[in-house]
């Protein structure tokens, strides 16, 4: 009994710390916020009006490429909500048949279509462009919304005009219980990682901060995308939401994750299986240009033994699948985009009065370690 209770005594003060640990961070986060920013509340929505009052203010973007199989049950759930948005579908060059079944079923969405795969960047820029909403939610084709899923993502980021994006809880469909993803974080090894992934869905009931929003499912204001230059089109695919968070954290805004705003998420519709060619280039190749663009000079020499050390255990990972030697490719590739033009040309730019925001961050990259290995 007596080892019963001391073993209950230490995970409360390990929980005690972590909450501690967290509100430190936060704090640190709210300081470097430029307190210029509009921080008015906006009003509660009155939900028994909300189908007719806020569907201005609300368009769903849908990247699509060779999703036929997911978008019946994706589109039936969105408009079986209890807020109908626009919803816009952008399709990347779709040989399925894609294209002629929405236009058949649900002639209500308005669709861009492009001569080739353009990759998630430019599609959802393109969305984003042709909406006419101040809010724009990104939707990947192999979801499916609960009921409150836009009202809730709606409620949660008007309350505050610092929040740039919410995340959604996106569960697993093959197994809801479990969360695939609870918001975005990014660490001082250089590695991205999905907060919650595989544990159970009943501990992330809490709204709270995260690094970024993960893009398959999650609501941003339209006037910051467009202040930030929206996502990044040189990334193509993966990590061009944890680019954009992370250039809205510089720029003095914050995200947010939104437990109440929950849709399930088959995963890897376009590319297929958890670990493929196709992901580990462009996932190691973005994951250098990630750093070179965002970080200044100083912050990159200053983590660059994590960064070694991070990589040296990525290329082991990769290693043991058979793609290491793809993934010190994809690294290569990083490096030489980072050196370009192109890549010089986009990297955010530094200033002085950003300090702050810049050691606010580096804050949480040193604690997402903890996050991650813990």
């Amino acid at each position: 009994m007596q080892e019963t209770a001391k073993k209950t005594t230490e995970k409360t003060a390990v929980k005690t710390k972590s909450k501690i640990i967290d509100k430190i961070v936060d704090e640190a986060i709210d300081r470097s916020i430029d307190k210029s920013v509009d921080k008015t509340v906006d009003k509660t929505i009155d939900k028994s009006a909300v189908k007719d009052v806020v569907k201005p203010e609300v368009t769903v973007v849908i990247p699509n490429h060779n999703g036929i199989r997911f978008l019946a049950e994706c589109l039936r759930a969105i408009y079986g909500g209890d807020l109908i948005p626009e919803v816009i579908m952008v399709d990347n060059a779709s040989t399925d048949g894609s294209v002629q079944w929405t236009a058949e079923h649900y002639p209500q969405v308005r669709t861009i279509l492009f001569d080739h795969n353009t990759g998630f960047c430019k599609a959802v820029n393109a969305g984003i462009s042709h909406s006419a909403t101040e809010f724009v939610i990104l939707l990947n084709n192999d979801t499916q919304t609960a009921p409150g899923f836009v009202s809730e993502l709606l409620r949660t980021i008007k309350q505050d005009r610092r929040i740039f994006s919410v995340a959604a809880k996106m569960l697993t469909l093959s197994d809801p219980g479990k969360i695939d993803d609870a918001g975005d974080y990014y660490c001082a090894l250089g590695w991205a990682f999905a907060r919650g992934k595989n544990q159970p869905a009943n501990r992330y009931t809490s709204e709270t901060r995260i690094f970024a929003a993960c893009a398959g499912a999650a609501i941003y204001r339209k006037k910051i995308l467009e202040e930030l230059g929206c996502f990044d089109e040189t990334y193509f695919a993966y990590l061009e939401d944890i680019d954009i968070g992370y250039r809205a954290q510089i720029a003095g805004y914050y995200n947010l994750f939104a437990p109440s705003a929950t849709v399930l998420h088959a995963g890897s519709a376009a590319s297929g299986s958890r670990y493929n060619h196709f992901k580990t280039d462009y996932t190691s190749r973005n994951s250098i240009y990630l750093i070179s663009k965002n970080m200044p000079l100083l912050q990159i020499i200053w983590n660059l033994p994590f960064f070694i050390i991070g990589f040296a255990v990525k290329f082991l990972f990769f290693l043991l699948k058979g793609m290491g030697p793809r993934y010190l490719k994809g690294l290569l590739s990083g490096i030489s985009l980072s050196l370009s033009k192109t890549g010089r040309s986009r990297r955010t730019p530094f200033r002085w009065q950003n300090t702050g925001r810049y050691l606010a961050i580096q804050l949480q990259l040193y604690y997402n370690i903890l996050r991650c290995l813990l």
